[in-house]
C-alpha cells in the first residue's frame, strides 16, 4: 500500500475513533458509565437522632439496621457542621455535601419580601408550576379553605431555591441523562431538595387523601403505575394499619406519626424501582426515600418515649423487608445502600427538667406580642404597627407556627418610621433578650397531665428551670461575618444565607425550645450536638465493614458516592472521601505475557 494511502487510512482510522468517542460519552472512564453499581439508595429517616442505633440494636433483625451496623459501614460520630438542624436544611445538605452557605436553604420556610408579606414561602415553593392530578376534594395551602396544616404542601413546588448541584444531578450530568435519578418523602421538601434539580422526578403525598402526587416541574401528569398506585387500596391499607377512619381528610398526621406511613413510602419506592426499571439500563440509578413518619411523632412524644422505640423497631422490620426485596429484585451486590438522618431533636422540656437540666420552652406568641408592644411605644405614631412578621394580631398569620431560630422584621414598617436595617436589628435582638428574661418572673405551666410531675429529694432546693438567650446575631452582623472564632462561629457561619429579609438570630440555651410555653412536646432547629448528631453508614461492595469512630458529618455522603461511582463531587459540596471505609483497590490486571 502506498505510504500516502497509509497515511490516509491511519488518519480516517484516528478521526473515526474520535467522532465515535465523541458522540458515544457514555464509554468513559467513570464507574457510572458502566453502571457499577445498577442503583445507589440512600435512606433518609427525619427526625432520627444518632444514639437511637445503640439504644435498640439487640431488639434489631439482621437486614434492617443491622445490615448497616453489624455488615456495613457504621459511624458511630456524624455531626451536622451548622446550626440550621431542620428538615428543608438537613435534606439539602444531604444531597448536596454542602451547607446552608452553600446550597441556600436555611429553613423550612422564610420571608421573602420579593414574593409575599402575607406569608412565608416554603423552601421549594414555586408559583410557576402546579401540583399533579390532585384526588377531588383535595385542598393545597394556597387555597381558600385549606386547613393550617396544609401550608407544608403548597400549589407550585420545585428546586428553584437550590443554589448548588445534587449527586444525582451529577449522575445525571455525566451521563448526558441516562442516569435515572428520584426522590420518594411524605413531605415535598423532603422529596424535591436532595434529589436535585435534574431529577426525574420527586414524589409525595397530598396531605388530605395520602395519595402520591408530584408538580409539574417534573410531568404535566402522573405516569399510570402511580396512578395505578393510587388507585390499588395501598392508601386505605395504610389508614386501616394506624386505626384511622378511612374518610379522614387528614392523612399527613394521622397516618403519619405512625409505622404505618414508613411501610406505605417503602412500598411506593417498591413500585418505582420496577415499574420504572431502575438499574436495567446500563448506568447507574439513584433513589433517595425519605421517611417522615418518624419526625411527626417524635415532635408530640419525643425521643425517648416507648412510641419512638416502637417507630424505631417498627421501622427495623420495614427496613429489613425492603433490603430482602431488593436482593431478589436486583442482587445486593448491584446496590449501593447509605443511611442517615436529616437532623436530631431535642428531649421533651419536662421530661428533661425532672432531671434538672435547665430545659424550658419559651413562649413564642408571647414573645412576639412583648417585643411588638415595645416597638410600638417607640416608632409608632398613635396607630398600631406590626414591626414582626408574623403579625401578633394577625388571627390568619399567627396560626403560622411561630419557630427558631429567625425572627423576621417587616421592613416597610421600620422604613416608613425612618429606621435603618441596623438600628431595626440592634433594637429587636435587645428586645428580644428583655421578653426572654421577662418570662424567668413567668414560669412555664407545669407538664401536662399524662406526664407525672418533677420529684426531688426533700433536702433539694432547686429552683424552677428559666430561659436564656445564647447567642443573638443580626442579619447584618452574619453577613459582615462578626463571628467569634470558634467552633460556634463556624456552625452559625454555615447557616448563613440570604432570602432578602431583615431579621435576628437567636439561639437559645442548650435543652430549651420554641414552644407555646408548654413542657410537653420538642423540636430541634439549633446548633447543640442532640439536635446535630445523625446516623451514617453505608453497605455495599466497595465498604470495609466496621464500626467507625471518627469524626464525619452528612456532607461527606454525597461526596464519597462521587468519587466511588467517578462523577464530580455536587457542585458546592465541602465533605471528604470516608477512605478508612474503603476497601482496598484491586490492583490492575497484568498485560498477557508478563
Amino acid at each position: 500500500m502506498p505510504l500516502r494511502v497509509r497515511i490516509q487510512s491511519a488518519f480516517l482510522a484516528t478521526l473515526a475513533a474520535l467522532v465515535l468517542a465523541l458522540v458515544s460519552p457514555l464509554q468513559g472512564w467513570g464507574q457510572v458509565y458502566a453502571g457499577r453499581p445498577k442503583l445507589i439508595v440512600i435512606i433518609v429517616i427525619d427526625q432520627f437522632r444518632g444514639d437511637y442505633l445503640n439504644r435498640d440494636q439487640a431488639k434489631f433483625g439482621e437486614r434492617g439496621f443491622n445490615l448497616f451496623m453489624k455488615r456495613g459501614a457504621w459511624f458511630t460520630n456524624c455531626y451536622f457542621d451548622y446550626a440550621n438542624t431542620k428538615t428543608a436544611p438537613g435534606h439539602a445538605t444531604i444531597g448536596t455535601g454542602a451547607y446552608s452557605d452553600g446550597h441556600g436553604i436555611d429553613a423550612n420556610d422564610w420571608w421573602d419580601p420579593s414574593r409575599s408579606y402575607d406569608l412565608p414561602v416554603t423552601a421549594v415553593e414555586d408559583e410557576r408550576y402546579q401540583l399533579v392530578d390532585l384526588p377531588e376534594g383535595s385542598l393545597p395551602a394556597n387555597q381558600p379553605g385549606a386547613p393550617d396544616w396544609a401550608a407544608k404542601f403548597v400549589v407550585g413546588a420545585s428546586p428553584l431555591n437550590l443554589r448548588a448541584t445534587t449527586l444525582g444531578d451529577e449522575l445525571r450530568l455525566a451521563t448526558q441523562g441516562r442516569s435515572r435519578v428520584f426522590g420518594v418523602a411524605l413531605k415535598d421538601r423532603a422529596a424535591i431538595l436532595p434529589s436535585g434539580q435534574a431529577a426525574n422526578a420527586a414524589y409525595w403525598i397530598d396531605s388530605v387523601s395520602g395519595q402520591f402526587t408530584t408538580s409539574t416541574y417534573y410531568m404535566e401528569h402522573l405516569p399510570q403505575w402511580v396512578r395505578d398506585f393510587n388507585a390499588s387500596g395501598r392508601t386505605a391499607q395504610a389508614e386501616h394499619e394506624a386505626n384511622v377512619d378511612t374518610t379522614t381528610t387528614d392523612f399527613y398526621n394521622l397516618v403519619g406519626e405512625t409505622p404505618a406511613a414508613n411501610s406505605y413510602e417503602l412500598d411506593f419506592t417498591k413500585a418505582l424501582i420496577e415499574k420504572e426499571k431502575l438499574g436495567q439500563d446500563g448506568v447507574t440509578d439513584l433513589v433517595v426515600v425519605s421517611l417522615s413518619a418518624n419526625d411527626i411523632l417524635g415532635h408530640e412524644f419525643g425521643p425517648d418515649s416507648d412510641f419512638q422505640e416502637k417507630m424505631t423497631l417498627s421501622l427495623d422490620r420495614d427496613l429489613d423487608g425492603f433490603v430482602g426485596w431488593l436482593d431478589q429484585t436486583m442482587g445486593l451486590d448491584n446496590v449501593w445502600l447509605a443511611l442517615t438522618a436529616d437532623h436530631g431533636v431535642a428531649p421533651v422540656p419536662g421530661e428533661a427538667a425532672k432531671l434538672g437540666v435547665n430545659a424550658y420552652a419559651v413562649d413564642m406568641r408571647k414573645l412576639y406580642e412583648t417585643v411588638n408592644a415595645k416597638l410600638n411605644e417607640r416608632y409608632s405614631r398613635g396607630e398600631y404597627v406590626s414591626y414582626l412578621m408574623p403579625d401578633p394580631t394577625n388571627p390568619i398569620q399567627m396560626n403560622i407556627y411561630l419557630d427558631l431560630p429567625y425572627v423576621a422584621l417587616d421592613q416597610r414598617a421600620f422604613k416608613k418610621a425612618d429606621v435603618d436595617e441596623k438600628t431595626a436589628e440592634d433594637t429587636v435582638a435587645a428586645l428580644l433578650r428583655e421578653a426572654v428574661d421577662a418570662q424567668n418572673a413567668n414560669p412555664p405551666p407545669q407538664v401536662r397531665a399524662t406526664l407525672p410531675p418533677p420529684v426531688f429529694h426533700p433536702s433539694q432546693q432547686r429552683v424552677a428551670p428559666s430561659p436564656r438567650v445564647q447567642y443573638m446575631y443580626t442579619r447584618l452582623q452574619l453577613q459582615n461575618g462578626q463571628l467569634p472564632p470558634t467552633q460556634w462561629g463556624r456552625l452559625i457561619g454555615h447557616s448563613i444565607t440570604d432570602h432578602g429579609n431583615w431579621y435576628v438570630m437567636m439561639v437559645l440555651d442548650a435543652y430549651q425550645l420554641a414552644g407555646s410555653g408548654q413542657l410537653a412536646g420538642t423540636t430541634h432547629f439549633s446548633p447543640w450536638n442532640y439536635d446535630r448528631h445523625v446516623p451514617l453508614a453505608f453497605y455495599g461492595s466497595p465498604f470495609k465493614p466496621g464500626e467507625y469512630d471518627e469524626s464525619v458529618e452528612p456532607v461527606d455522603l454525597a461526596v464519597t458516592f462521587a468519587s466511588l461511582a467517578g462523577v464530580n463531587r455536587p457542585s458546592a459540596a465541602v465533605g471528604r472521601v470516608l477512605v478508612e471505609a474503603l476497601k482496598p483497590k484491586a490492583p490492575p490486571a497484568s498485560p498477557p505475557g508478563q
